[in-house]
């Protein structure tokens, strides 16, 4: 079984990392993409995304973080590999499922899924940058508009010499909507012979047990899952029942998050970035929606501190 903490462009920052590894259970994290243009970037970019550079690549647990890279300029994709691994990250991660627009409309994300060439240059411009030891990963979707290239994309990947893939069992035109496609990532799998990490809609250690019996492997990634319950791949691994974080674990959780969002961010972004999490919590922690309710129009630092220490009180 190997758990592992997704990338998610601008909710899943060092913040909340730093957070989720601390609950326990994962093996390693994929940062947030590094945008990779035309040329090398400096280590200020690098850092900027993943601090944890800086702690010898891992989060302040000890857990292994591996950068990810998104663009699709050979050499420069190569050139900013190289500069990953030397400031420290635990193997490089390739980035073809991103669905913004943006993203796309630059030839980024899963724009490149539907071409399944470019997928090959891509991973082998890396691939051959780094030692044969270094692990070089990537991620996908089950297509752009619809999964008639699913099996063609997975074996450029894996002919251009990748160590692994993960696949979010979804399309990019389906983007986040439920259903998760785990029975087209079973049949992804008799076609690759690299490992296949499962991701996509699991929200429970149920769910785990339900994907991976479908797919046939252990190794999932964790999203939206995590975000909602941080110790989700602690439960997984204890084979737990229960479906959800205790409020009275999770509350202490939120008032460390703000104080730390408070000490390292402008205090016009503070509110806003509690308020993000928050707006995830409340889809499952009622407790959350009550505290969302009188947060959702503050904006005064003070103010907020207040009912953070108030929401503590209650949950102890």
């Amino acid at each position: 079984m190997r758990l592992i903490l997704a990338p998610m462009e601008g909710l899943a920052d060092h913040f909340l990392r730093r957070l989720i590894t601390a609950q326990g259970g994962f093996d390693w994290v994929v940062s947030e993409f590094v945008r990779v243009v035309d040329r090398p970037l400096p280590d200020s970019v690098f850092h900027r995304v993943c601090p944890e550079l800086l702690n010898q690549g891992t989060t302040v647990s000890g857990t292994p973080v591996r950068v990810q890279l998104l663009g699709n300029h050979l050499d420069a994709m190569a050139a900013n590999a190289q500069k990953a691994i030397e400031l420290g990250s635990h193997g490089v991660d390739l980035n073809f499922g991103c669905p913004s627009k943006t993203v796309n409309r630059s030839q980024g994300g899963a724009i490149l899924l539907r071409e399944p060439e470019t997928l090959f240059r891509v991973v082998r411009s890396v691939r051959q940058a780094l030692p044969a030891e270094v692990v070089v990963s990537a991620k996908m979707r089950l297509g752009y508009d619809d999964a008639s290239l699913m099996i063609e994309n997975a074996q450029a990947i894996e002919s251009a010499g990748a160590t692994e893939l993960t696949v979010h069992a979804r399309t990019k035109a389906q983007g986040y909507a439920p259903p998760a496609h785990w029975d087209q990532l079973a049949d992804l799998a008799e076609h690759i012979r690299l490992p296949l990490i499962a991701n996509g809609d699991i929200w429970t250690p149920d769910d785990y047990r339900r994907c991976t019996s479908i797919v046939g492997t252990e190794d999932v990634m964790l999203g939206r899952g995590a975000i909602r319950n941080p110790d989700l791949a602690f439960r997984i691994r204890q084979s737990s029942t229960a479906d959800t974080t205790s409020w009275h674990q999770l509350a202490p959780l939120i008032g460390e998050f703000w104080q730390e969002v408070r000490l390292s961010m402008p205090e016009r972004y503070c509110a806003g970035r509690l308020k993000q999490w928050l707006n995830h919590l409340r889809q499952v922690h009622p407790e959350a929606e009550q505290l969302w309710q009188r947060v959702r129009g503050e904006a005064d630092i003070q103010r907020l501190d207040n009912d953070l220490r108030s929401a503590a009180k209650l949950a102890a």
